[in-house]
């Protein structure tokens, strides 16, 4: 462990970002997968209604599908594209590109008015941020990874009082979405955001992922935002 390395009581390595570590590129476009990627989403999660493109895109161009409730699936789900055109600066081979996912309630306001509402676009705009933050830093996000929103990490806006998210594989899909294999050099991997509290981020801080972990499986936790959820991390 190097002096340059911080690490939790409970063995999370963490990593810690400032304004001099930004880094902001027009010029790349990256490698592309959008057609791949579209064909995946329709294929295990439903046809997308529609797109949110962005219109100035920094370091990747980040759009983020929107399929709409069904009967079997009785809520919205939100799948990036582009963060998948370049590869993050993983440490671990074949775990370099990745793309995110979030659920919302079927009553989610996601008309083209309600976005500008800051209690209707956080989901939307921690996608976003996510999904550039590893080409904009030069590291990398995977599933097991606390994301805190700001340091002192603060609340999303007014109607949530969840300050970060942790990413794992989504739980409302089979595991054949997990992955799309576009070339021998070139794996997608599908990541769920769930936004959780300030005190699940100590937890998993303090005893490790697993712990957290446990307690979501327990209570039916996922990439499915539960906006009044119990906070789990007040549990002794």
């Amino acid at each position: 462990m190097s002096q340059n390395e911080e690490y939790s009581k409970g063995g999370s390595q963490i990593h810690r970002y400032s304004e001099k570590d930004f880094r902001q590129t027009f010029d790349d476009l990256g490698d592309p997968s959008i057609e791949e990627i579209d064909s995946h989403i329709t294929k295990f999660v439903g046809n997308p209604e529609t797109v949110l493109h962005e219109v100035v895109s920094p370091t990747v161009h980040v759009d983020i599908h929107v399929i709409r409730p069904t009967p079997t699936r009785n809520f919205y789900t939100l799948v990036t594209s582009g963060m998948s055109d370049k590869p993050m600066n993983s440490p671990f081979k074949g775990l370099e590109y990745a793309e995110l996912v979030i659920c919302l309630p079927p009553t989610w306001e996601l008309s083209e008015q309600s976005i500008f509402d800051e209690r209707n676009y956080w989901p939307i705009r921690q996608l976003k941020y996510l999904a550039r933050l590893p080409h904009e830093f030069d590291t990398w996000i995977w599933a097991t990874h606390t994301i805190p929103n700001g340091d002192p990490p603060v609340q999303f806006a007014d109607n949530t009082k969840t300050t970060g998210v942790l990413l794992a594989y989504p739980r409302l899909f089979g595991e054949e979405f997990w992955t799309l294999k576009i070339n021998p050099s070139k794996e997608i991997h599908f990541l769920g955001l769930m936004p959780i509290y300030t005190e699940e981020m100590n937890l998993k801080l303090e005893l490790g992922v697993e712990a957290l972990y446990k307690r979501f499986t327990e209570n039916n936790i996922c990439e499915l935002l539960k906006i009044d959820r119990p906070n789990l991390g007040l549990i002794e």
